[in-house]
């Protein structure tokens, strides 16, 4: 028996095996160095071909307390797409500050992501 287990495995050799089929996309990234002053903190802007999602519309939890304030939700750039990052609450460094929420600009080929501050 064992002698004729060889010959019940050729007809599986000549099986074509089925053609994979398979999808890239590729996003690039570009960092940009932007020139400054001696002395000053130099930042690279990492550029992104691709256009960012539309801002979610969040619910805004309740205060955790007097005196914070809330910064919204805004898109990530991982490096390799977006991601969500929900809005929380903040406490402002002064009683007068105001928050300028981050947002994607367009800039050349791309986008470029400018940070939110305190104003």
């Amino acid at each position: 028996m064992l002698a004729l287990a060889p010959f019940a495995l050729i007809g599986c050799a000549d099986e074509t095996p089925p053609p994979v089929v398979t999808s890239t996309t590729t996003t690039t990234t570009q960092e940009v160095t932007t020139g400054a002053p001696t002395g000053a903190v130099v930042t690279r802007d990492v550029v992104v071909q691709q256009a960012p999602p539309t801002v979610r519309i969040e619910a805004q939890t309740v205060a955790p307390g007097p005196g914070y304030i809330w910064t919204p939700g805004y898109w990530r750039w991982s490096g390799r797409d977006y991601v969500w990052v929900s809005g929380s609450w903040a406490r402002p460094p002064r009683t007068t500050a105001v928050w300028v929420p981050g947002h994607w600009v367009s800039r050349g080929a791309g986008w470029v992501w400018v940070p939110g501050h305190w104003r």
